[in-house]
């Protein structure tokens, strides 16, 4: 990926949702002028959710999801109706795509309601309406009669998608919003043998982007280079920024008077979850303690929102198990998820211990904060973990004063 280009966690992501044979698909290709998906007369051609990232205007960088449809039959239509329900933990805005000769059915409505609960703006959109004699006016304002294979309204419909992916909230910052114009900003960076040859691995790109956009610098080493490179530079930081495999030796080599954080931790604040994750990691201190409804050790499932290729040393299957066990002294089971996956019951486990989050955005990563919340399960992440295990977390949320106020009051 180019600095250019947006992330997918960064995009607006815009599902569509619908019964078989709705023309969700020939929705989807209309509105993207493309053939994007594949359209049949056949009930059931999309089997499984197809995500494409694309610019749409007036919108600018999207990511659009066409899901199988949600009358799916069998145990097979099970699955895919449950893929397309959980598309919904990451979609910004969702379009309802109705069939206009038959109008709403009772799992449409399902489908409403859900989009209710979970707070999703909606669209619903008859298709088909060429083939009425008149197309009835629309009920509400979020209703609208198109045709994907006349292309009627499809315009109008991009203009309402639009409309409701606007928000008057402030543009997320990683890191712009901490620092000055003219700052220069140090960034410790390993060389992860779990990147292709070649790239630095995306929240680094994403933090350098940050950076150069506050009109501040970015000064880029690795971890043996970093005192040195402090030494040198005749000017004092405003900031050091480490990968939190390093945090422990890059603690050692900056000093007390330059602040300190991690790429996984500015990602934590990034994706809204900063505040719960430092009260999350706490359940470490007490996992010797009988806290759950477990019979045995402690369950910590560790969740990566990516699916990147394992490493024999890899950072969430083999050092955190590894430091949590050396930092509590206990044998806690755990377990694993990867990518889209996440399960909804969470009674099993008595901490989700999630990665940075780079590659979800944050409407899902809300989500999995919110399951874990309502079954009062902790919840943080891979550098407030590593930060605490190592005694370093105050100074690395430093930066952030009622974090670090809230650490304090609790001693």
């Amino acid at each position: 990926m180019g600095l250019n280009e947006t992330p997918s966690a960064n995009r607006v992501h815009i599902g569509f949702f619908g019964l078989r044979n709705a023309g969700k698909s020939s929705l989807v290709n209309a509105v993207t002028n493309q053939d994007l998906v594949i359209v049949s007369d056949v009930k059931g051609t999309t089997t499984d959710p197809v995500s494409k990232s694309m610019e749409l205007l007036p919108l600018g960088p999207v990511l659009i999801i066409d899901t199988p449809g949600i009358d799916d039959e069998g145990a097979l239509g099970e699955l895919r109706v449950r893929r397309a329900r959980q598309v919904l933990n990451k979609t910004d805005v969702a379009v309802l795509v109705v069939d206009a000769l038959t109008g709403k059915s009772p799992a449409d409505e399902d489908l409403i309601r859900l989009f209710r609960d979970k707070d999703v703006p909606f669209i619903i959109a008859y298709n088909k309406s060429d083939l009425l004699e008149k197309a009835p006016e629309p009920t509400g304002e979020n209703c609208i009669y198109v045709s994907a294979t006349k292309k009627h309204n499809i315009e109008e419909l991009k203009e309402r998608i639009a409309a409701l992916a606007k928000t008057d909230e402030p543009k997320l910052q990683i890191v712009g919003d901490i620092i000055s114009p003219g700052d220069f900003v140090v960034l410790v960076i390993p060389i992860d043998k779990a990147a292709p040859k070649g790239r630095l691995i995306l929240p680094q790109q994403q933090t350098i982007r940050d950076i150069l956009e506050a009109d501040a610098a970015a000064v880029v080493v690795k971890e043996f280079e970093l005192r040195e490179t402090l030494e040198n530079i005749g000017k004092k930081p405003a900031l050091v920024i480490t990968d939190s495999q390093v945090f422990a030796k890059v603690s050692a080599d900056t000093p007390a008077d330059i602040p300190l954080t991690s790429f996984s931790i500015l990602f934590a604040r990034y994706k809204g979850f900063l505040a719960s994750a430092v009260r999350g990691v706490r359940m470490l201190d007490s996992i010797g303690e009988k806290t759950s409804t477990n019979a045995g050790a402690a369950r910590i499932l560790i969740a990566e929102g990516c699916t990147h290729h394992r490493q024999c040393d890899d950072i969430g299957r083999v050092k955190l198990p590894r430091w949590i066990k050396q930092y509590t002294g206990m044998e806690p089971e755990f377990a694993f998820t990867s990518g889209g996956e996440f399960p909804e019951d969470l009674s099993s486990y008595d901490l989700i211990l999630h990665c940075g989050a780079c590659m979800l955005n944050e409407r899902e990563v809300r989500y999995r904060e919110a399951c874990a919340a309502d079954q009062g399960i902790p919840f943080t992440n891979y550098g407030i973990t590593i930060a605490h295990i190592q005694g370093i977390l105050k100074r690395s949320v430093a930066i952030f004063p009622n974090i670090l106020a809230e650490l304090e009051d609790e001693g």
